[in-house]
């Protein structure tokens, strides 16, 4: 269960000072002392409340993640690495006019306009690009307002701010696209024992989507300009899969940047995430890259159903037409959990590197099962080597 007690305090020796606050915005809206300023989160006055919700929601705090895990999945869909699965699928937006709108092959925009247009959600937050190009969560209340919404921008996006600031009668009925991180939030919001709240049934949907890392803003920026471009000239972005580079579309004209120059802008709090693909989420998205050829695979999803509520819109998204779908081959599959244990590993490392213990793992504990199942993995392969 998510930890009882935990001050402002604490979140910031914890955490800030830490490099691990992940700017999800999940301790902002909640009270006039935490704010995203550059995307950073900043603290503007100290807080003397012992139990607060600013800690009990970041997904940077300690917390007994498998105990999260199985309050809110189904304990034999559970795998150590991508959490749980109900079913793994090639997915796309049946309308061919949304795919040309969108990125891959459109199959959040999909489902949150059929949970909206079904009543099964009245709004949904999605990230946007505000006036200084910086991303803000957003509430959408009008589902063919979704569309604008679609690209992906590899910035963090401080959406669970956006989520705090809607009255608590709403939130049951927003759904969310949310990140690993912002999905870990909402699942500590849900599970969060605080005298006088109760989270259980908050959000209505949440709709993960995979990520191995966003970038700096500041160090983004820095290297737009040395390619002459800036954050007001970006139409989209794009990893194509099969190529390790970052593709950056400009109305100038496409950036290509390889891998290697675009590490040193990755936040750092990113070094130090488990979680790939969103496993706290409803159902999880991504582009598809395994297990078939690279260019075909570029129009379309890979899809995680994970919750009975995730299953009950995937199938009624096939019923309504909403989605296209294709049987995923076994291959990838296991190549999909094979780059997620690989995150998990590089984690975990980089984790024990900054602690310098095995014992103090940060925000994890050292006796999740998942924990200990890739901690042994590494003292394995060292020992061998």
């Amino acid at each position: 269960m998510s930890k009882k007690s935990g001050s402002q305090i604490e979140l910031k020796k914890s955490v800030l000072e830490q490099c691990l606050c992940t700017g999800c915005g999940a301790c902002v809206g909640l009270c006039p002392y935490q704010v995203i300023y550059a995307d950073r989160t900043v603290q503007l006055f100290n807080c003397d409340l012992p139990d607060g919700k600013c800690y009990a929601f970041c997904p940077r705090t300690l917390a007994d993640y498998d105990h999260i895990k199985k309050s809110l999945f189904n304990i034999n869909d559970l795998t150590p690495e991508i959490g749980a699965v109900k079913g793994y699928y090639l997915s796309r937006a049946s309308d061919p006019r949304l795919r040309l709108k969108v990125q891959h092959g459109g199959t959040v925009t999909a489902l949150l306009e059929l949970a909206m247009g079904e009543g099964l959600i009245d709004s949904a937050i999605v990230s946007s690009r505000n006036e200084e190009f910086e991303q803000e969560g957003r509430l959408v209340t009008n589902q063919n307002q979704l569309r604008g919404y679609s690209k992906s921008w590899f910035t963090v996006s401080p959406t669970m701010a956006a989520f705090n600031r809607i009255p608590d009668d709403r939130k049951k009925r927003t759904g969310v696209v949310a990140t690993p991180c912002q999905a870990t939030a909402l699942a500590k919001m849900k599970t969060a024992e605080i005298p006088g709240y109760s989270g259980s049934d908050l959000p209505g949907l949440v709709i993960g989507l995979f990520c191995g890392w966003t970038l700096s803003m500041e160090k983004f920026h820095n290297l737009l300009v040395r390619y002459g471009a800036s954050m007001a000239d970006l139409t989209g972005m794009d990893i194509p899969a099969g190529k390790n580079i970052l593709e950056i579309f400009t109305v100038s004209g496409l950036i290509s940047v390889p891998m290697a120059k675009l590490d040193h802008c990755v936040r750092t709090a990113c070094r130090y995430c488990m979680d790939s693909t969103a496993e706290f989420a409803d159902l999880s998205v991504g582009a598809a890259r395994f297990g078939t050829d690279c260019e075909e695979m570029r129009g379309w999803n890979q899809i995680i159903v994970r919750s009975d509520r995730g299953k009950e819109l995937f199938e009624l998204a096939i019923a309504k037409h909403a989605l296209e779908i294709r049987e995923a081959s076994p291959s990838a599959l296991r190549e999909l959990k094979n780059a997620a244990a690989g995150k998990k590993k590089k984690a975990l490392k980089n984790i024990v590197e900054k602690s310098h213990s095995t014992k103090n793992l940060l925000y994890l504990q050292n006796d999740d099962p998942v924990v200990r199942k890739y901690l042994s993995v590494d003292k394995k392969r060292k020992g061998k080597s």
